[in-house]
């Protein structure tokens, strides 16, 4: 069961077919460079990194590494690296996150931690993580290095984030927002100013490539807080509702609980808080969502950083990656048709 969502932008992957046209020749480099480097001689590694690297993802964070970088004009060699470690550091993050999360399917499949068990899964991760690292030392950029492993403590800092704020009714907007900054949309960002900065190109085109991925991300995770209860399961390649089933606060929880009513705020406690889970919750608790406009809000909002995200990228002149960039964002915010 799910809401429908009203959106005014164009639908489906058609957002994407620019950017992955222009970084078709690169992303098979980084592709080609993903695979050699998932190879160990211990054979879970690669088992378990390829499970989740090949189940289907868009490379839409790589694909910006290398949009970011043919904005900025550079001719070198270590985009394709520095996008590689991108998605290690990425895909690090989901293995890790469905153990703590106790997610039982990803991107449409059994999760690996279903598969092959939470240790390894954290495991692999942390294996991926340090691949990640050895190519950012490879690139031989100390400014590179810096962007990426502040971005990895960022993120480690927004996981923590979340588990105390988990199940937690009280949270405010703007604590979940700091949460999703952190968690999700400092690797957008950091995947974007590595693009100039590997290039040397001013403070002033670094910080607005940072700019137009932060805001990127934040709406990212916002259309995706939506999707989960206004979605399809399968575009979602999960259950509708699983953030519901796992006690997630995320953006319409946080708006339903605080525009209810008493009794309304006693449900979100009981289901989320407590955990005391009763049949016809999920059908309750879209229903409190359409009646205070949270998921249209939630959209609202995602709208709102997407703006901001064309807005940092005003002070590059007009180009096929600039085009390509921005339509990133109308794919971002129109992934719900």
């Amino acid at each position: 069961m799910g809401l429908v969502i009203p959106f005014d932008e164009k639908s489906s992957e058609s957002g994407l077919e620019r950017l992955a046209a222009l970084v078709a020749q690169d992303m098979n480099r980084v592709n080609q460079t993903i695979l050699a480097r998932t190879g160990s001689d211990v054979a879970m590694i690669p088992e378990v990194a390829k499970h989740l690297i090949s189940s289907g993802g868009k490379r839409l964070r790589p694909m910006l590494t290398l949009a970011a970088a043919g904005l900025s004009g550079y001719r070198g060699e270590g985009h394709v690296k520095l996008a590689a470690a991108v998605e290690f550091m990425h895909t690090a993050t989901l293995l890790h996150d469905d153990v703590v999360d106790q997610s039982d399917m990803r991107r449409g499949k059994l999760a690996a931690r279903m598969l092959w068990g939470n240790e390894a899964s954290v495991l692999v991760g942390d294996f991926l993580l340090g691949q990640a690292f050895r190519m950012m030392v490879e690139v031989g950029s100390l400014a590179c290095l810096d962007v990426l492993s502040v971005a990895a403590t960022v993120i480690a800092e927004g996981e923590v984030m979340q588990l105390s704020a988990a199940k937690d009714t009280q949270t405010t907007e703007d604590a979940y927002l700091a949460v999703i900054r952190a968690k999700t949309a400092e690797l957008f960002a950091a995947a974007c100013e590595v693009g100039p900065t590997v290039a040397t190109r001013p403070k002033a085109e670094i910080e607005a490539c940072r700019a137009y991925g932060m805001n990127l991300g934040i709406a990212f995770q916002l259309i995706d807080d939506a999707l989960d209860y206004g979605g399809q399961s399968a575009k979602l390649g999960k259950n509708v509702g699983d953030d519901f089933r796992e006690g997630k606060i995320t953006l319409p929880v946080v708006l339903s609980f605080r525009r209810g009513s008493e009794s309304e705020r006693a449900f979100w406690k009981r289901a989320l808080e407590e955990g005391q889970s009763a049949e016809g919750d999920l059908e309750n608790a879209l229903a409190l969502m359409k009646k205070h406009r949270a998921l249209e809000d939630t959209v609202e909002r995602a709208r709102h950083y997407g703006a901001m995200a064309r807005d940092a990228l005003g002070i590059f002149n007009d180009s096929p990656w600039k085009k390509a960039l921005l339509d990133a964002v109308d794919f971002c915010i129109g992934r719900a048709h």
